[in-house]
């Protein structure tokens, strides 16, 4: 009887406890959801901008909208207030966000470029059309990168992988998101064989794309080129920032 009441008695505390856990993880992700949910002011493109446009005469070109806190780009302005004597780097399109690298001084004015954001490097690789929306990749676009590729059992810790993975060998995964596009160089597909400004050739339509990445993703993109392949998607200010799984037969096939 004694034990029973005992049993009874932690089943009780247990309880209360669990029940106390579970109210405050709501209440935690209600005030995440809020929070999402905050109305921001930021400015918006009203008709397309030209690049080279001075920031004297950006604010007939712009808006101020009230977005939620979760739509606004990571880089959005809410302000023209010290960006004076700037310019735009790039054409601007009707409905984007005005981002901070759409901005710059007129002597870093290079046009079909972005600046990098402090903190960040450069890298460059060659992508078939296809890859990059067929062309339509250009600087100043956010894009997401998939990298695909085929695992050996003779790769480094290949029993630490997921069984899924080591069960079905090629894989593409959504390795990064949110990476600006710096630099476009694309060979004209009317020609055979295409060549930049230093001849070295390129496929046609094919393109060097540079994004700006961190060092270690910038190595995850060499990596990706070197030793599997690289796809490209076009994101959006209201893309949405998801963890996919990685990709395998069973997912292709459900």
């Amino acid at each position: 009887m004694k034990t029973r009441l005992i049993g009874g008695l932690v089943a009780l505390v247990l309880a209360v406890i669990g029940t106390a856990l579970l109210v405050l993880y709501v209440g935690a992700a209600d005030s995440r959801a809020q929070e999402g949910l905050a109305p921001t002011q930021v400015l918006v493109v009203s008709e397309r901008v030209p690049a080279g446009t001075s920031t004297e005469d950006l604010p007939t070109f712009l808006t101020t909208q009230s977005l939620v806190k979760s739509a606004v780009a990571p880089r959005a302005l809410t302000t023209l207030d010290g960006q004076e004597n700037k310019i735009t780097a790039v054409d601007l399109l009707p409905g984007e966000q005005l981002l901070t690298e759409r901005l710059v001084a007129p002597e870093d004015f290079a046009p079909g470029t972005v600046p990098v954001p402090d903190g960040l490097e450069e890298v460059t690789i060659l992508l078939a059309p296809e890859r990059m929306l067929g062309g339509r990749i250009t600087a100043g676009d956010d894009v997401g990168v998939y990298i695909s590729g085929e695992l050996t059992e003779e790769a480094p810790d290949f029993e630490r992988l997921p069984d899924e993975i080591k069960g079905f060998k090629q894989h593409t995964n959504l390795s990064l998101q949110n990476v600006l596009v710096t630099a476009v160089q694309q060979a004209a597909p009317q020609t055979e064989d295409s060549a930049d400004a230093e001849g070295i050739a390129m496929p046609s339509g094919s393109a060097f794309v540079t994004l700006a990445l961190n060092d270690f993703d910038s190595g995850r993109v060499i990596f990706g080129a070197e030793f599997g392949s690289i796809w490209f998607t076009k994101e959006s200010d209201s893309s949405e920032e998801a963890d996919p799984p990685v990709i395998t037969i069973p997912e292709v096939l459900k």
